[in-house]
């Protein structure tokens, strides 16, 4: 039977198209979308139980993006020939569509929900991560699980003053602005992107066109589920509420809270403080009642809590730490902390800290990205480690989580812009986050600034960040953006959104909002406030390092590039690598050389300058070409019947004859009686013989031509003098 396939066509307004399509794949999944543009085509599938694990007050929503090396016809690296654990790049993408999908399912919808995208079909000239949201979105819609509305996110790129949504990887690189916004028709919920130092107003206007975008593609869900026919939202278990305990726990808690928000105390004496009202408020409630209804105790003190230190803000200005809305947390840096590293920093804002460290390398430690879509080296990189002691907490260990990744990739973006193009090292910046109360992954890019100065890496310019915050009122209309928050004001108030860049503009940013309907106004509100915050931020790090180290540590390796023909690679690798191998334990420097353009870019890297000069002087050697009609220093090396082998002093190991004949303008019987082994004299050049097809040399050529009549034998001039 022929599957009855339904159709929306999307107009990007520039001769592109986005096609959704549905009822030809994966029909037992709840929901289903082909998504298509070009020749790039996405597979979106979501599936949730028809109810919630016991226990469960959460939603666990898994979302997974991944892209298949047949899409590219490309087989998988390594060992096993299969694709394995999701690329950085794909965790990304998870990450952007769960942020935007997440908060509009129900808040009391708790069943194993997992949303899975996968490209089937890749094409050179579209980025498909542009395309993940919109898929997964337009799967839920078809489906029957509850769901707010759709949404759909779009890359948005300026390049030579024109904005184009979804580009294409080459058109990327020439963009100024590169940003990914998730929005619904009415809202915008989600943006993160990095750009080449522009005005917070340039920025507001790319997420403007970005949401017109996702305007049409929210419009063509509807049309195709209306196409399929809209299915009933299913029904699910509700959670279990009391209006009465809801207010009795209110009555309780609320002043109390607000009493303690309004003390200004530290993270930890506010935890506890908190924690001792929470006691008293179950202390309220029988054995029974709590066991019966602890969810719910807990859920409503969290809710009175949340009010309390919300309506302190809003309603005084006062923030839980007692400062006023626009205020920094007090910073202090240091640099050149730990005496063994290429660069290392601390940055301390607050109750944040983070220390950096730079590692410097040849590009044979280059980040190599291998991906279906994307093939290439990274050269500057960055890790972010956030380990539990860093908030106080003793829990497993189980890897990389995907909030490191995320957070170590905004900062990597917020930095790599500022490296300086002829950087001739690999640069690999880490992250350690020691203390953590709010955005630990601006700290990050605080003290990676000032760590690959301290490293002598020369920065263009110094970047700082900050996140910002936001607790509004819809009723009242109230709002306070927040500078510079607190691990408790992300997770109480309504938007995180961090901003980093350089005294002349923004560099990169990642917002999330937890309301609908943001009015551009607060949205340039905040990024205003920001800039003022960031500036403050930046004063601070260039108060303890203003400028780049002039050079590296004497520890750290320095690198020399040197450029040879292709013909001579061979030369220098020797056969077997022996050359290369014998080079580099004798001057202890690493070589790496790479064949870029049919000439050899030769990397020698190494902390004694006395090895680098070992290593320049054997490529000088080794490639030396001498030029007609230029005079070189020799040294004889060896004595045959018919001339003297000679070596160029600057060029050890070139070798050339010097004929008997080229020895002296007199007749010469014997090598001997003009030259010997050791002796340095001059000799010029002349290229190849055509008669003998050798290289001629000549020191006769040097020496004053005598008089015909005095040219005679060397043996009868001696004669004469006897």
């Amino acid at each position: 039977m022929i599957p009855e396939v339904k159709q929306e066509i999307i107009d990007l307004g520039d001769g592109r198209t986005i096609s959704l399509e549905t009822g030809k794949l994966a029909k037992q999944a709840d929901g289903s979308v082909v998504v298509r543009m070009g020749d790039a085509m996405l597979l979106a599938t979501v599936v949730s139980a028809r109810s919630a694990s016991p226990g469960i007050d959460f939603l666990p929503l898994t979302v997974d993006y991944r892209e298949k090396f047949a899409a590219a016809g490309r087989f998988p690296g390594g060992f096993f020939k299969r694709e394995a654990r999701p690329s950085n790049e794909e965790i990304l993408t998870m990450r952007l569509v769960d942020r935007v999908l997440r908060p509009l399912f129900p808040k009391d919808y708790h069943a194993e929900t997992q949303v899975m995208i996968q490209l089937m079909s890749h094409d050179d000239n579209v980025m498909p991560d542009a395309l993940a949201g919109l898929a997964a979105s337009a799967a839920i819609q078809l489906s029957d699980i509850p769901f707010e509305y759709p949404i759909s996110e779009v890359r948005v790129a300026r390049v030579n003053g024109e904005y184009i949504v979804n580009p294409s990887r080459t058109q990327l690189a020439e963009a100024d602005i590169d940003l990914m916004v998730g929005a619904s028709e009415d809202s915008v919920a989600m943006v993160e992107g990095e750009m080449k130092e522009v005005s917070e107003e340039e920025m507001a206007d790319a997420i403007k066109v970005a949401h017109e975008a996702i305007k049409a593609q929210c419009a063509a869900q509807v049309r195709l589920a209306e196409a399929v026919g809209k299915k009933e939202t299913r029904e699910y278990e509700e959670e279990k509420s009391d209006e009465d305990m809801q207010q009795k726990i209110h009555d309780a808690a609320y002043q109390k809270c607000y009493d303690i928000a309004k003390e200004a105390s530290s993270k930890q004496e506010r935890g506890e403080a908190f924690a001792k009202v929470k006691e008293e408020v179950e202390a309220m409630f029988s054995e029974e009642e709590i066991e019966e209804d602890g969810d719910l105790i807990s859920k409503y003190f969290g809710k009175a809590h949340k009010e309390a230190v919300r309506d302190l803000v809003l309603n005084e200005g006062v923030r839980l730490d007692g400062r006023k809305t626009t205020d920094i947390r007090p910073i202090w840096c240091e640099v050149d902390y730990l005496p063994s590293t290429h660069g290392s920093s601390i940055f301390t804002r607050g109750e944040t800290q983070a220390l950096a460290t730079v590692t410097l390398g040849t590009s044979r430690e280059a980040n190599v990205i291998d991906l279906p879509t994307e093939q290439g080296e990274e050269k500057f990189y960055l890790h972010y480690n956030f380990p539990p002691f860093s908030t106080g907490e003793a829990r497993p260990l189980r890897g990389t989580s995907r909030r490191e990744v995320g957070h170590g990739n905004l900062a990597q973006r917020a930095l790599k812009g500022m490296i300086p193009e002829d950087c001739p090292y690999t640069v690999r910046v880490v992250s350690e986050v020691l203390e953590s109360n709010g955005s630990s992954s601006m700290a990050t890019v605080c003290s990676g600034t000032m760590a690959l100065m301290d490293a002598g890496v020369q920065l263009k310019k110094p970047v700082s960040g900050i996140a910002m915050g936001l607790i509004s009122d819809p009723e009242t209309g109230k709002y306070a953006v927040l500078s510079d928050i607190l691990g408790d004001e992300d997770h109480l108030g309504d938007m995180d959104f961090k901003v980093t860049g350089t005294a002349e503009g923004i560099t990169a940013c990642q917002m999330d909002i937890k309301i609908k309907g943001l009015s551009y106004e607060i949205l340039v509100n905040a990024l205003n406030q920001a800039k003022e915050g960031r500036l403050h931020i930046l004063e601070k790090l260039t108060d303890t390092i203003s400028e780049p180290a002039a050079e590296v540590k004497p520890h750290a390796p320095k690198i020399i590039t040197r450029t040879i023909p292709g013909d001579f690679i061979g030369a220098l690798i020797g056969p077997g690598g022996k050359v290369i191998q014998e080079l580099q334990k004798a001057s202890n420097t690493t070589i790496v050389i790479e064949e870029v353009d049919e000439q050899g870019v030769v990397e020698i890297l190494g902390t004694d300058p006395e090895g680098i000069e070992m290593v320049l002087k054997k490529i000088d050697a080794i490639t030396f070409k001498p030029e007609r009609g230029s005079t070189y220093t020799v040294k004889v090396i060896k004595l045959l019947d018919f001339g003297a082998v000679v070596e160029y002093v600057d060029a050890p190991g070139n070798e050339v004859l010097l004929h008997i004949s080229e020895l002296a303008w007199e007749r010469t019987n014997n090598v001997t009686d003009v030259v010997n082994i050791g002796d340095v004299m001059e000799v010029k050049y002349f290229g190849v013989d055509p008669k003998t097809r050798k290289e001629k040399v000549s020191r006769k050529a040097l020496l004053p031509r005598p008089p015909r009549e005095e040219r005679k034998p060397r043996h009868e001039n001696n004669k004469a003098r006897q």
